[in-house]
This record gives C-alpha cells, sequence and structure tokens, in this order.
C-alpha cells in the first residue's frame, strides 16, 4: 500500500493541535490533538512512500514504532487516505493511459471523496469504462446527457433517435450548429466522440438470447416530444421490464425540467406505476392524456435552454451515481424544477398494486418480513446494504472520543 491523504480535501490547521480535512460540511474532518512530529507525517503521505518506507522515516523522526500504521489505519477508517497502487487490475491498466487521467483527474478526485477504501476511487473510474449506457433521444437534453456520461468515462454511449436535426435541437455540449440537416443518430454519435476521444473501441452485439436490451447497465430515455416527457407511455418500456434493465427518464416540458424516476425493474415504482397513480388522484387523468397524445404537430415546445441544460447534468450525475453502485435519490421519486423559480423538489412515486411491473408485491412481501420477528435471528432488512452515508456515520461513531471530531 502507498498511503496518500486525498488531495482532493483541502488541509488547514484550526490551532497548534488540530488539523482540518475539507472545507464543505458534508466532507470535512478535523483530526487532534496532534504534535508536531505527527504533523510532518501527513505531507509524507503523498502516494510516493510504501508503508516501509513511511515506517523508516518514522523512525528517523524519533517517532514511536506503529505511528504510521495507527496514523494511516484511522485516516483510512475516516475515508481520509488513498492507495495511490491499489484498486486492482483495472485501475493498473487505466493508469498506463495518462491522457485519459488527465482528462478524468477532476472525476477521480471527486469519486475519492465518496469511496471509503482505499484505491476505489480509480477502481469505480476504470469499472465505467466497461459499462454501456443507451440514451433514447437526441435533443436538447439527451444529446448533452449522453455527451456528458461519456466525457465522465463511461466506456460506451449510444444514443437512438429519428428524424434528422433541427435547429431548435442546437445545444452547447450536444448538437452543434453545423449538424443541421444531418441524422440525429449520426449527429449525436459525433457529440458523444468530441467528449470522449480516448475512450475504449465500441464493441460487437450479438442479437443473444433474446433479451430486449442485452448488455446494457442503464437506459435513459430523453424524448423530446413534451407529452412523453410529462406522461411517459408505459408501453414504450415493456422491453426494459422484461429484461431487468434499469432506465432513467429525463427531460423538459413547458419550461418545467424532470429527472425521474430511476426505475429498478420488479423493485422500484415505473412509468405503469406513475400513470395508476395518477389516475386514482385524478379520474380525467386517461381522457386528458388520449387527447394530448392525439393532438396534431404542433411548434417547438418550451424548452429553455439553460433548463434543458440543468435537466442534463442532473440526469447524469443520478446515472453515474447509480452505475458507481450508490442509491440516488431519483430512485422512487421525480425531480422537477420549474421556471423562473428553479427550485428543486422531489414527487415520491409509489409502486401500485394494478401495474404489472411487480414491484407492488415484492414491496408488500418486504413490508411483511420487516414486521415479521423470527427467533433470535435479524430481521430481513437487516440484511440490506446501507447506503454509503450511513456507513460513513458508523465509522464516526467508531472513532476514540476526543482524537476525531465531525466538523460541520
Amino acid at each position: 500500500m502507498h498511503p496518500m491523504v486525498k488531495p482532493a480535501l483541502r488541509r488547514g490547521w484550526r490551532d497548534l493541535g488540530t488539523v482540518q480535512f475539507g472545507m464543505t460540511p458534508a466532507h470535512a474532518l478535523t483530526l487532534g490533538p496532534m504534535d508536531a512530529a505527527t504533523g510532518g507525517l501527513l505531507d509524507l503521505l503523498n502516494g510516493t512512500r510504501g508503508l516501509p518506507l513511511l515506517r523508516a522515516e518514522a523512525r528517523r523522526l524519533d517517532l514511536p514504532d506503529g505511528r504510521v500504521d495507527a496514523l494511516v489505519d484511522r485516516l483510512a477508517r475516516a475515508g481520509l487516505v488513498d492507495d495511490a497502487r491499489g484498486g486492482g487490475q483495472a485501475a493498473d491498466a487505466l493508469r498506463g493511459k495518462t491522457e485519459v487521467l488527465r482528462r478524468l483527474r477532476p472525476d477521480l478526485a471527486s469519486l475519492s471523496l465518496t469511496t471509503t477504501e482505499p484505491g476505489g476511487a480509480l477502481a469505480r473510474l476504470a469499472a465505467r469504462r466497461a459499462l454501456r449506457v443507451r440514451v433514447r433521444g437526441a435533443g436538447r437534453v439527451g444529446a448533452v446527457l449522453a455527451a456528458v456520461l461519456a466525457g465522465a468515462g463511461v466506456g460506451e454511449v449510444e444514443v437512438l433517435d429519428e428524424g434528422r436535426v433541427r435547429p431548435e435541437d442546437v445545444a452547447p455540449g450536444g448538437l452543434p450548429a453545423e449538424s443541421v440537416g444531418e441524422p440525429r443518430r449520426t449527429a449525436a454519435a459525433a457529440a458523444v466522440r468530441r467528449a470522449a476521444p480516448d475512450r475504449p473501441p465500441r464493441r460487437a452485439h450479438s442479437p443473444g438470447s433474446g433479451a430486449a436490451e442485452p448488455g446494457l447497465s442503464l437506459v435513459i430515455l430523453a424524448p423530446r416530444d413534451e407529452v412523453a416527457v410529462h406522461a411517459p407511455d408505459p408501453r414504450a418500456a415493456e422491453p426494459l421490464l422484461a429484461s431487468g434493465t434499469p432506465h432513467l427518464y429525463a427531460g423538459v416540458v413547458e419550461g418545467t425540467g424532470v429527472v425521474g424516476p430511476l426505475v429498478l425493474p420488479g423493485e422500484t415504482a415505473c412509468a405503469g406505476c406513475l400513470h395508476e397513480n395518477r389516475t386514482d388522484r385524478d379520474p380525467a387523468w386517461p381522457r386528458l392524456l388520449a387527447q394530448w397524445r392525439s393532438g396534431g404537430p404542433r411548434h417547438a415546445g418550451a424548452c429553455d435552454l439553460a433548463l434543458a441544460t440543468a435537466v442534463a447534468g442532473l440526469a447524469a450525475a443520478h446515472a453515474l451515481a447509480f452505475l458507481d453502485g450508490a442509491s440516488p435519490s431519483g430512485t422512487g421519486a421525480r425531480w422537477e424544477a420549474s421556471l423562473p423559480g428553479l427550485t428543486w423538489h422531489a414527487r415520491p412515486l409509489w409502486p401500485h398494486p394494478a401495474c404489472r411491473c411487480g414491484a407492488a408485491e415484492r414491496a408488500g412481501k418486504k413490508a411483511e418480513a420487516e414486521h415479521t420477528p423470527t427467533r433470535g435471528l435479524s430481521r430481513a432488512t437487516m440484511a440490506v446494504q446501507r447506503p454509503s452515508t450511513e456507513r460513513a456515520r458508523e465509522a464516526g461513531a467508531a472513532r476514540p472520543t476526543g482524537t476525531w471530531r465531525a466538523h460541520v
């Protein structure tokens, strides 16, 4: 192990014996009391030395045996230390791609803040390069979103759409003005290549066993049609539900940006659940929806460029969090923000028993298991892996009193 204090966290001394790592409440921690000699060790934890060399440096500073190991262990338990040579074989391969790492250095730094295990940040970044994501829709939201995902290190990003680029599809970071008249799919693929010219070569895909979306880690539905954004058609997602493919909705409708829900087939609410819940609240909903869907061609929808870009960014962030193994807040909710206030708020979305996706039945069985005591055994919920934020709180609780203090 070559320990390195995470460089993404700025360091400062609160007093002569207390050092603070990080500035923001989400990640800032303080360490103390600390003597000057131990404080000097922090400067040596820069990833250029292994533990044996660090121990030798500690002896030269007349520090007690075990001081280095204890410091590294406590830093690691607090999520403040990385391993400059950790992460496994995929991370080692990525280290050999100097130009890729230079471009993705900010993304790697960000991952280090949400990854507690040493070497985990580079491992996650390397894992992104093996993922395949499909974006349905190449308008102001979809094309930008696809480019962001590719630029953030996702190895294969496909964009599907029909027709040719129109002037209203053009957006910075997405489809350029010179692509007007080109097939949307072709222009979007070019935007993805520009965002990540160093991405892995595209893999050939065979038909497989009949699953609708083989090999896909995530599908993002970003339609250009306002009705499809406001009321996603459950039929369009049936192949995704059948193949168990996670999918995320995003778009802009009448000056309102929408991100979510992130659908985990059979586990969380889907577009069908959204339709059934709306029908329960408003009996006129099916009648209105039929009229909206049957309406003839109309002028370009109200899709503010800045709002569309914000939606693309938020949707990409939710997608990356999911692909990296986290549980983003878009699961089981639709995030919405409307002009001109732009206050984001989440609308919870619950599985509906009338929907054929099966999420409601699964949720019912889970609730029953949680409320059924077993003889001397933990309840079913205890086996569920907790979110990283809860694990971080547990690590904080294990710190010796008077040594580690969370700084808010």
